[in-house]
Parts: structure tokens; C-alpha cells; sequence
């Protein structure tokens, strides 16, 4: 589910770095797959290794040059560090610094007073739903990984019942919803309408988000009972902070990068003219790294010097929240690495080429193709992209609603069963404290349930619209 670079999607459509045929190419990639599932579950090989080894498998099946996909997978992990690993290092700079502050404890405390017992997955899923709205999937993560994990533990819930809600909520949003990077590319690509697809996206996104949030998480919790781990949820310091940051200044920290790429979003709409001053301003303050890089400063106030902490305490704060998240970040490198080899061997091209011959319905045709896209290049973007430029000529004479339904029906089939080659399933992998088949029975069926209900809310819709 990673947010791509324009270098990244320009990568995508160059020439494929093999020749293979589809039948090939086809059985190289479920070879890849299958190398990287094998080691990690049957071997136990670290994920970085075995992405990297099931990664050149797959070239080799493919019948690639070796260096040739090398290089596809050094592109792929350098542009996924580079995209999401800062995002992940300034995030886990933020936790710490609300963890140590006592700025955490105060939001959590907060809530669990707030909401008890039943109401906590639907207070989570609001709040993930309210902080997803303008943001990348991977920084909706890094900002409620701390609250999430923390809510479980100090509630003593169990952590899939806390955490599908939150995760669906920026899930949905990611995919579904103007003004995300997919939706708006699709939006674009079909010359569809963005305040008709925002209101019906709304429409298809409210139940599907209670489905596959509070209501599947009971199924979760039952299929995967663990508690929050330890390594990854932020710990009580050793020595409690004078003073702790009040509740509303903490939530304003917390909430200044998702205000920030809300208003750039805002701006883009209403200006859309790149040569403005406001324009290009709010570009620069909203970009997800200046964002999130504004809210580590001013938490070092609003939070380290509320909470009576010196400078040479914050640098310590700053210093040891970044330890925990190396193996994070080489494994999430090392999936991007494996789906932008996926994408150079030509895997995206193969399924377009397939779906040209399926004689479906529109708004179906355009989920499944979604859907084929997703599960072979692992990408939620490339997949939105690729699909709605191929149903795009469909587009040409339908009304403004089925437009908007063409899209969303694209949205819905970009986050179908997220697995091994997505770098998102090996984020919520790693911060959730998971096996890989733990991962797979939740958060991959929860996206598959977010897909196939997106879907059948779309296909409803259009029967009464």
C-alpha cells in the first residue's frame, strides 16, 4: 500500500528487464511468492533476507539478467526508504517524545475514559478514519501505531480488536477517498467528477469500514489473540516527567501534519495552479516529510519542555527512539525492493494484456483488473493507475454518477489482499509484533473485505443511481 514516487511510476512503464513470455512470468511470480513464504515460515529466515533471496528468485524464473534485477530491487528498496523511511524514523521520533513526555498516557488515558468497553473499536475507527483523511497510509500508521498499542495494553484488550478498526479506517480512506493519490489519479484519468466521487465514496465507505473494522475484528481477535508487543509499544519512562503536556496541546502536535496535507489538499483543489505563491507554499508545508518533520519540532516544546524535559533529555529521547525501528525499515525497503522488481519485469503489462479479452461489465471489469494488478506488483497505486487508464475509453459515454462509480470500483479492487509483495503488510507486521500467517488471517483479509464490500456497495449504487 506505499505511496509511489513520480521516478517510481515512471519506472513502472519502462521497458521490462525480460522477455518472458505470460506463462513464465506468471509462474515466476508465484515462484517469487512461494521462495519468500517458504523461508520465513518453514526456515524462519528473516524477512529482509528472504525478500532479497525470494526477490532474485524471481528474476531467475523470469529469466532476467541477475544484474538486471539487482538493480530492479535496489531501486525498489532505495525508493521505498526513501519515500516511507524517513516517514517512519520522524514517527517513531513523535512517539517517544509522547511517550516519555507522559503526552501518550494522557491521550490514552483520555480515551479510555471517553469510551469503554464495546464503544473502543468505534472510537478507534473514528479517530483513524478523521486522521487518515488527508494522509498517506504509512504516516497514518507511524502517527496511531503509539495510541493503539498503548489503548490495548493499558485497556487490556486484546490488539486486533483495537488495532483492524484503526487500520480499516486509513485503509478505507487511502483507497477510497479524494484527496489520497489514487483516487485523484483515477479521478483525473476518467474525467470524473471529484465533489460527486468524494460523496459517494463517502456513501461506499461508511459500512464498509464498520464491516471490516469493529465488526471483524471480533473474528480477528478470536483468530489471533496477542498482545500488544512489548519492543514496539511506547514504555512509561523510568522516571516520571514533572509535569505532564496537557491533553490539548498534545492532540494538536499529534494532529499538526494530518491539518497540514489537509490544507495543501484543500489548496490543490480550489487554486489548482501550480505557479500560485499560496499554492506552492502549502505544497512545501504539506508534503508528507515537512509535515511530520514539523510536528517532531514543535513536540520538542509542546511536549519534551512542557514535560520539564532539558535539551540534553530530548536529544536522548530522540536519540533512542530510532534504535527499534532498523529491522522495520530494512524489511519494509526489502518488500518495495520485491514489488518494483514484480513491476520491471512486466508483471502490470502481462494482467493489462489478459483483461483486454474479459467481456464483463464495466464497474466489475474494472475491480477485477484492479484486483489482478494488485495481487501481482503488490502496489494499491500502480494497480489505481494501470487500471484506470485501461477503462478509461469506457468512461467516454457515461453519465457524471457512473463515472464516479468507476472509479471507486477501481479504488475497491487497488486494496485487495495485501501479502508479501506489498510493503504495507510487512509494516503492520512488524509494529503489530506478528507471524507472516498472522498477518495474512487479518490485516490481508481485512483488505480483501474492505475490496470485495467497496464493490458490492459500488455495484448497489449503481442499480438505484
Amino acid at each position: 500500500m506505499t505511496s509511489l514516487s513520480v521516478e517510481t511510476l515512471a519506472a513502472a512503464a519502462t521497458e521490462p528487464i525480460t522477455s518472458a513470455g505470460n506463462a513464465q512470468l506468471g509462474i515466476a511470480v508465484l515462484g517469487g511468492i512461494a521462495v519468500i513464504v517458504l523461508l520465513i515460515s518453514r526456515l524462519k529466515l528473516h524477512a529482509f533476507l528472504a525478500l532479497t533471496v525470494g526477490s532474485l528468485a524471481l528474476g531467475v524464473f523470469a529469466g532476467a539478467p541477475l544484474a538486471k534485477t539487482i538493480t530492479s530491487f535496489t531501486a525498489g528498496l532505495g525508493a521505498t526508504v526513501a519515500g516511507v523511511g524517513v516517514l517512519i524514523a520522524l514517527g517513531a521520533i513523535l512517539g517517544k517524545l509522547l511517550a516519555d513526555s507522559g503526552g501518550a498516557d494522557e491521550i490514552v488515558d483520555t480515551i479510555l475514559a471517553k469510551a469503554k468497553g464495546r464503544a473502543m473499536p468505534w472510537a478507534m475507527v473514528l479517530i483513524a478514519s478523521v486522521i487518515g483523511l488527508p494522509l498517506f497510509f504509512e504516516v497514518g500508521i507511524v502517527l496511531l501505531i503509539p495510541v493503539v498499542l498503548l489503548v490495548a495494553k493499558r485497556g487490556n484488550y486484546s490488539l486486533m480488536r483495537i488495532g483492524i478498526p484503526a487500520l480499516a479506517g486509513l485503509s478505507v480512506m487511502h483507497g477510497l477517498i479524494p484527496p489520497h493519490p489514487g483516487p485523484l489519479v483515477a479521478i483525473d484519468a476518467l474525467h470524473a467528477n471529484l465533489g460527486v466521487t468524494l460523496a459517494l465514496g463517502v456513501l461506499v465507505a461508511l459500512p464498509t469500514v464498520i464491516i471490516a473494522g469493529p465488526l471483524f475484528s471480533r473474528y480477528a481477535a478470536r483468530w489471533v489473540d496477542i498482545p500488544a508487543p512489548e519492543h514496539m509499544a511506547p514504555q512509561r519512562p523510568s522516571a516520571e516527567p514533572a509535569h505532564r503536556p496537557r491533553f490539548g496541546a498534545t492532540v494538536i502536535t499529534v494532529l499538526l501534519p494530518v491539518a497540514l496535507m489537509l490544507v495543501k489538499a484543500l489548496v490543490d483543489i480550489v487554486v489548482n495552479d501550480p505557479a500560485n505563491a499560496v499554492q506552492r507554499v502549502t505544497d512545501v508545508a504539506g508534503s508528507p516529510l515537512i509535515a511530520l518533520l514539523a510536528a517532531v519540532l514543535v513536540g520538542m516544546f509542546t511536549l519534551g519542555r512542557a514535560a520539564g524535559f532539558t535539551r540534553e533529555r530530548i536529544s536522548v529521547t530522540v536519540e533512542k527512539s530510532l534504535a527499534p525501528i532498523a529491522g522495520i525499515l530494512l524489511i519494509v525497503g526489502a518488500g518495495g525492493g520485491f514489488k518494483q522488481t514484480l513491476i520491471d519485469a512486466g508483471v502490470g503489462q502481462m494482467i493489462l494484456e489478459l483483461s483486454q479479452s474479459w467481456a464483463i461489465p464495466t464497474l466489475l471489469l474494472a475491480w477485477l483488473i484492479a484486483v489482478a494488478i494488485r495481487l501481482a506488483t503488490g502496489s494499491a497505486t500502480v494497480a489505481t493507475i494501470s487500471a484506470a487508464g485501461l477503462v478509461a475509453p469506457l468512461a467516454a459515454g457515461m453519465s457524471t454518477t457512473e463515472t464516479a462509480l468507476l472509479v471507486l470500483a477501481v479504488g475497491a479492487g487497488s486494496l485487495f489482499f495485501s501479502h508479501v509483495n506489498d510493503a504495507g503488510f510487512w509494516l503492520v507486521k512488524e509494529y503489530f509484533g506478528m507471524t507472516v500467517g498472522q498477518t495474512l488471517k487479518t490485516w490481508s483479509v481485512m483488505e480483501t473485505i474492505i475490496s470485495v464490500c467497496g464493490l458490492g456497495f459500488v455495484l448497489l449504487l449503481s442499480l438505484v443511481l
